[in-house]
C-alpha cells in the first residue's frame, strides 16, 4: 500500500476520532465538475498546463490534494451512479455508454444513496446541477413514452425516480448534459417554466422557451449560493453540486471569453474555476467554512470533443503526464483532480498519494457520521477518512476497477494496472477498432515506474496478469469488492472481455 507523501502532524485526529457527535457533524459540499481533466488544474500540472485556476489552487493550499483518485468509469452517468451509491455501475444494466435525457432512472428506489444515508443522520440534503441518472418523466394519460416524437410528455406532471425520491430534500437542475435534451430546468420533481418548444441546434429536442445554455452555470451557481445562505450551524447539510462545465457545449459567459488564450475550452475551465471560488467564498461568508468538508473533483477526464488535438498543439496537456482522455481505460480517462478542504480537521497544503475511487464517498460518510452501512449498500466503497488525518486507508478492497465508455475493464492493484483492451478502450486513437493486427490482447503497466503507460508488460509478467485478472473476476462475481455478504449483480452475466 502506498503511504502519504506528506506526513501530517495531527495527533488529535484518529480514524475513530473523526466519527463525530451529532452536534459536531460537518457539512459536506461536494462539487463535481463535468469533463475536467487532471491536467486542467494548474497546481496539478504546472509544467504542462496552460490554464490558470487560482480558486482550485487555493483549495489545494488550504486543504489536501489526492494525486491518485479515480472515477469508476471514464464517462458521466456511470461515475455519478457510483458516487451516489458506492457501487460500480457495471453491476447494473448499464454495461457501457451513458443514459440520455429521457431514459428511465438507473438508481432503483430501494437502493440507499449517500444522500439517503446522510438524511437518516439528520442532514439537510440538496442536489443542484446536472443529474444524468435517468428520470421518470410523466406522460399524458400514463401511456408509454413516444421516444421518437416526444409528443406525449406531460410537462406539468410530477417526475418520478429523481433526486427527491433518492434521499435529497431539494433539487434544482437539468436532466443530463447541456447537449442532451430535454433542455429544461427541474425544481424538485417539476419542470420549471410554461412553454415548451423544439430546440433545433445540436441534439434536437424539447426545451423551455427561455432556456439559455450560456446562463446555466451562473443560474446553478446562484441556486447553490442561495441554498448555502439558508443554512445555519444547528443542522448539518450535504450539497451535491454537479456543475455542467467544462463539458460541451463550450459556453463561457462574455466575461470569460478570451481569458485563457487557448480558446473556448480554456475559457470555460477558467469560468468553472471562478464559479467554484464564488461558492466557497459564499460558504466562508456565511460562517460555515470551518466545519465544512469541501470536495472538488470531476466525473472523468477531459473530452476529445472539447478539441484536445488543438489543446495539445497549444501546449496544454489536459491529462498532465498521463495518457488518454475521457472515455478511455488509460489514466487520462479516469484519474481526476480530488481536492479536500476541511479547515477544522485537515492540514493545509497536505498531499496524499493513496489510491482512492469516487465510489468511496458512501463509506467515508458512514464512518464520519457513525451511520450503519447495510450489506446491500456501498458494496464497492471504502472510507478515505483516515487519509484526511495522515493515516493509511484500511481497505478490504484488493484493488480498484476502471471501466471505459465502450464497456472495457481495467484493474488497478498497488503498482500494477491490467487493461482488458488492445488499445485505449475508448475514443483516443488508437481505439480498439484501430489497434494493429499484431497488438497484444491486453495491457499491463507498472504505474510507479511508468505512469504514462508507455511500456506494455503484459507478455513479460504473466503471473501478475493472472493475479489481477483473478481478483477482478472475483470482485465481479461476488457482487461486491469489499468485505461483507456477497450480493447479486443486477444482470446475470457481466462480460469482462469485449
Amino acid at each position: 500500500m502506498n503511504v502519504l507523501k506528506t506526513a501530517l502532524a495531527i495527533g488529535w485526529l484518529g480514524a475513530a476520532g473523526l466519527a463525530l457527535a451529532a452536534n459536531e457533524k460537518p457539512n459536506i459540499l461536494y462539487i463535481l465538475a463535468d469533463d475536467l481533466g487532471y491536467g486542467d488544474v494548474s497546481c496539478l500540472n504546472p509544467e504542462l498546463g496552460k490554464i490558470n485556476t487560482p480558486h482550485m489552487d487555493r483549495l489545494a493550499r488550504e486543504g489536501m490534494t489526492f494525486t491518485d483518485a479515480h472515477t469508476s468509469s471514464s464517462v458521466c452517468t456511470p461515475t455519478r451512479y457510483s458516487i451516489l451509491t458506492g457501487r460500480y455501475n457495471w453491476r447494473t444494466e448499464l454495461q457501457a455508454q451513458v443514459l440520455m435525457g429521457f431514459d428511465q432512472p438507473l438508481i432503483t428506489p430501494d437502493r440507499l444513496t449517500v444522500a439517503g444515508l446522510l438524511k437518516e443522520q439528520g442532514y439537510r440534503t440538496a442536489c443542484i446541477g446536472k443529474w444524468h441518472l435517468g428520470l421518470g418523466l410523466p406522460t399524458i394519460g400514463g401511456e408509454a413514452m413516444d421516444t421518437e416524437g416526444l409528443t406525449n410528455v406531460d410537462w406539468k406532471g410530477a417526475i418520478a425516480g429523481g433526486p427527491v425520491d433518492l434521499g435529497f430534500d431539494y433539487f434544482y437542475g437539468i436532466s443530463a448534459s447541456l447537449n442532451i435534451p430535454p433542455y429544461v430546468y427541474i425544481e424538485n420533481n417539476r419542470v420549471v417554466g410554461d412553454e415548451i418548444v423544439m430546440h433545433k441546434k445540436g441534439r434536437k429536442g424539447p426545451k423551455e422557451k427561455n432556456f439559455d445554455d450560456v446562463q446555466t452555470l451562473p443560474i446553478l451557481t446562484r441556486k447553490t449560493i442561495e441554498y448555502i445562505q439558508r443554512q445555519d450551524a444547528s443542522t448539518p447539510f450535504f450539497i451535491y453540486c454537479s456543475l455542467t462545465s467544462p463539458h460541451t457545449p463550450l459556453v463561457p459567459t462574455d466575461e470569460w471569453k478570451g481569458k485563457s488564450g487557448i480558446g473556448d475550452y480554456g475559457d470555460f475551465v477558467m469560468h468553472t474555476d471562478a464559479i467554484i471560488g464564488e461558492i466557497v467564498d459564499a460558504l466562508d461568508a456565511a460562517g460555515l467554512g470551518e466545519n465544512t468538508i469541501v470536495v472538488v473533483t470531476s466525473d472523468n477526464g477531459c473530452s476529445k470533443w472539447c478539441g484536445t488535438a488543438k489543446l495539445l498543439e497549444q501546449g496544454h496537456h489536459f491529462s498532465g503526464i498521463y495518457r488518454g482522455s475521457k472515455g478511455d481505460l488509460w489514466e487520462g480517462g479516469h484519474r481526476v483532480p480530488f481536492l479536500v478542504r476541511w479547515p477544522a480537521k485537515v492540514k493545509a497544503g497536505s498531499m496524499c498519494d493513496q489510491l482512492i475511487s469516487l465510489n468511496d464517498l458512501m463509506a467515508t460518510c458512514a464512518e464520519l457520521t457513525g451511520a450503519p452501512m447495510p450489506a446491500t449498500a456501498g458494496e464497492d466503497s471504502v472510507s478515505f477518512l483516515p487519509a484526511l488525518s495522515g493515516k493509511a486507508i484500511v481497505s478490504s478492497r484488493a484493488g480498484v476497477v476502471h471501466h471505459s465508455f465502450s464497456g472495457h475493464f481495467a484493474y488497478r492493484m498497488d503498482r500494477w494496472k491490467l487493461l482488458l483492451a488492445k488499445a485505449s478502450g475508448g475514443w483516443t486513437s488508437p481505439t480498439e477498432e484501430e489497434a494493429p493486427a499484431d497488438a497484444l490482447k491486453a495491457q499491463l503497466y507498472d504505474m510507479e515506474a511508468d505512469p504514462g503507460e508507455t511500456t506494455n508488460l503484459y507478455a513479460s509478467h504473466p503471473e501478475v496478469v493472472e493475479r489481477l485478472y483473478r481478483q477482478l473476476e472475483a470482485d465481479v462475481k461476488r457482487g461486491r469488492s469489499t468485505d461483507g455478504a456477497a450480493q447479486r449483480n443486477d444482470v446475470d452475466e457481466i462480460v469482462l472481455w469485449k
